[in-house]
């Protein structure tokens, strides 16, 4: 068999596929749900995703939620909720960006990481730095991945699927045609099932077949996408690593009814807004380095604003005098509203400290809401809150005594 490549590692790139990702991250949030026949989907009535247990019973990706049940009725349908699977991503990109400053995240689920010289950095083999990421995440986040490493970014896409779930494939150089024989040419990545149909025509069956050929034939037959993987597959890096960070947010909103035009109501509906989005990012370890807020008129006018906060946090102590500032900057007298929105944007992990923080006040803060989070899951989520968003609130300029806390007993 003849070998594509004489170097082992002349540079490292590891794909990061995450098992079974949405209902993986709703058994991380109910661990009732473990080792359980799992789908997502139920308010679209097809299933989306599902977990290996509920695979193994016949149940796939795509079917009628009616039909899934039918194949197996101890089945657990759930609604999706995005927002949530969007947190889990933000945690797993930020727990990769610990271990190298090069990642690419491809999708919500899925990341290339540049591993090229790490090996000396962390004393350990590029097999073995991958099964401490995979560690890490299934030990802070309680999701599983797969993690395949090669030396192009095709090929580790093909090691990723290798082994799942929870698996770790490493393709080195020299033995890249060893598994390229067993690859169907359909199951390469970036390569369809009409492309396949032509290559099978010419007897390219596997992704080897395709490595071998002759590169004149390649560039005669193929456009510039397919002629990439085709290096790819050889060991020669073809396609570029793309650095971009995905938005990601938490969002809260609002509606009321009748609308009303009055000032202190619609502030304290949006400190309501701020409180639960704060409180969904402190669940998940984030700061937000952006607030954006929006209110909606009762002829259904959009009126929004973005303010850039001057330290990333998750605390609405903190980010109380940033939402009222751009609460006047938007908000009518003369207009009648029946919605507001929060929106927490700029993710990242845990609070950062600038040079003009008052670094022991922000960590009573921190303390203050640990608390009241902890009282909150042990009493209901309400049984600790912000008095100014209370009904009851009223502009503090009119009230200055108004009460930080508000505990129901």
């Amino acid at each position: 068999m003849q070998v594509l490549s004489v170097h082992s590692w002349p540079q490292a790139i590891a794909h990061l596929d995450a098992d079974a990702f949405f209902v993986s991250c709703e058994q991380a949030s109910r661990p009732a749900l473990r080792g359980k026949c799992v789908a997502v989907g139920k308010e679209r009535g097809i299933v989306i995703a599902l977990s290996y247990e509920a695979k193994a019973k016949g149940v796939k990706r795509g079917m009628f939620v009616s039909e899934a049940k039918r194949i197996y009725p101890g089945i657990i349908i759930l609604d999706s909720n995005h927002e949530t699977y969007g947190l889990f991503s933000v945690r797993m990109f930020e727990i990769l960006k610990r271990f190298s400053p090069k990642i690419e995240e491809y999708s919500v689920d899925e990341a290339f990481i540049d591993l090229t010289g790490l090996r000396r950095l962390y004393a350990c083999s590029y097999r073995e730095l991958a099964l401490k990421i995979q560690d890490t995440i299934e030990k802070e986040l309680s999701i599983s991945v797969s993690i395949g490493i090669s030396i192009t970014k095709v090929l580790a896409k093909i090691a990723s699927k290798y082994k799942k779930p929870h698996g770790i494939t490493a393709i080195p150089g020299n033995e890249i045609h060893l598994y390229l024989s067993n690859i169907l040419i359909e199951d390469v990545w970036g390569i369809g099932p009409n492309t396949a149909s032509l290559l099978k025509k010419f007897n390219i069956n596997t992704a080897l077949d395709f490595a071998l050929k002759n590169e004149n034939f390649v560039k005669k037959y193929l456009s510039k996408p397919y002629i990439q993987i085709y290096n790819e597959l050889k060991g020669e890096p073809s396609i570029d690593f793309v650095e971009k960070i995905s938005p990601k947010s938490i969002s809260k909103a609002k509606s009321f009814y009748p609308p009303s035009n009055e000032e202190s109501f619609i502030f304290s509906e949006l400190l309501k807004n701020l409180k639960l989005s704060c409180a969904k990012a402190r669940r998940f370890n984030l700061a937000a380095s952006k607030l954006s807020i929006f209110l909606k008129t009762s002829d259904f006018q959009m009126l929004s604003v973005e303010a850039k906060l001057s330290s990333p946090s998750a605390m609405p102590l903190m980010l109380t005098e940033s939402l009222r500032e751009v609460f006047f900057k938007i908000y009518k007298p003369e207009y009648s509203y029946r919605q507001t929105a929060v929106v927490l944007s700029g993710l990242t992990e845990k609070i950062q400290y600038s040079l003009f923080d008052d670094r022991a006040k922000i960590e009573k803060i921190v303390s203050v809401y640990n608390a009241m989070d902890d009282i909150n899951r042990r009493f209901g989520r309400n049984s600790v809150h912000l008095g100014a968003s209370s009904d009851s609130y009223v502009h503090k300029e009119r009230t200055p005594n108004l009460p930080l806390l508000n505990i129901k007993v």
